[in-house]
C-alpha cells in the first residue's frame, strides 16, 4: 500500500491525537472514522463554566478548563478535550471528537469528526465526517464537502486509481500543521499532506503532496464606472 494513504503520513505525532485506538491496525486513514465509533467512550459528563443558554444533549464528556460561549449546541456522543475554546454559535453534532488545546469559531459546525490537538477552526466553518490534524488551521468559512453531488459512495483518486472509501459521507484528511485559507472548499474525500497551505477562496480536491503551497490565480477586468452608468443610462432611461 502506498505511504500517502496511510494514517502515520499525515500525522506524525499520535500523541496529539483524541482518540489513538480509532487508527490502531487500520490500512487507509479515513478507516479512523468507522473503527472511532467502536472505540470511543463517553461514561460520564463534566460541566466546566457553561453558560444556561448552551444546549448539551446525549452523552457528552468536556475537559478541565474548556471555555464554551453562549449559544453552543452540543450533541452527543462527543468529547471535548481540556483547555478548549468553543466560541458562540458552535454546533458540535454526535461523533465528534475534539483534542486539547482547539478552538472553534464562532458560528462554526463539526460533525463525526476527529480533531488533533491544537487545531484551530475559525468562524462560520464546516467540517463534516474529517479528520483534522495537530495545529491544522481553517480559516473563515472554509468548508470540508462530506457528500457527492450524485450522492454515490465517495472514492478517493490517487496515482490514477480510485479507492472506495466504503462511505456515502466523507469530507478531508488534512495533516498536521496544514492550512486552509478563507473560504476554501474541498471535495468529497480530499487528502491534504501536511504542512501544505492552500490560498483563499480555493476549492480543491484528490490528494495534495505535503508542503505544498497551493495558489489561487484569477483575472479581474478593471472598466471604469462612469462608461458603465451611462451605458446603463442609455439603456433604461435613468440612472
Amino acid at each position: 500500500m502506498f505511504k500517502e494513504l496511510r494514517y502515520d503520513y499525515f500525522f506524525r505525532n499520535m500523541e496529539a491525537c483524541p482518540i489513538k485506538k480509532a487508527f490502531e491496525g487500520i490500512e487507509y486513514v479515513w478507516e479512523a472514522l468507522k473503527k472511532k465509533d467502536r472505540v470511543m467512550k463517553v461514561e460520564d459528563k463534566k460541566r466546566m463554566r457553561i453558560p444556561g443558554n448552551v444546549s448539551i444533549s446525549g452523552r457528552v464528556v468536556i475537559g478541565k478548563d474548556t471555555l464554551i460561549d453562549d449559544y453552543c449546541v452540543i450533541k452527543g456522543p462527543s468529547i471535548i478535550g481540556e483547555g478548549c475554546r468553543i466560541r458562540s454559535g458552535v454546533l458540535i453534532r454526535p461523533g465528534t471528537i475534539i483534542g486539547n488545546s482547539c478552538v472553534i469559531g464562532h458560528g462554526s459546525e463539526i460533525k463525526n469528526s476527529i480533531v488533533f490537538d491544537y487545531a484551530k477552526i475559525s468562524s462560520n466553518c464546516f467540517v463534516g465526517d474529517s479528520i483534522i490534524g495537530e495545529g491544522a488551521r481553517l480559516g473563515s468559512g472554509a468548508i470540508t464537502g462530506n457528500r457527492r453531488f450524485d450522492q454515490k459512495p465517495v472514492t478517493i483518486k490517487f496515482k490514477e486509481k480510485r479507492y472506495d472509501t466504503g462511505y456515502e459521507k466523507f469530507g478531508c484528511v488534512l495533516g498536521d500543521y496544514s492550512r486552509l485559507g478563507a473560504n476554501v472548499v474541498t471535495n468529497p474525500g480530499t487528502l491534504i499532506g501536511p504542512y501544505t497551505w492552500v490560498y483563499g477562496c480555493s476549492s480543491i480536491g484528490g490528494f495534495i503532496k505535503e508542503r505544498t503551497l497551493v495558489k489561487l490565480r484569477q483575472k479581474f477586468e478593471l472598466v471604469e464606472k462612469e462608461k458603465q452608468v451611462l451605458a446603463f443610462r442609455d439603456r433604461e432611461g435613468k440612472v
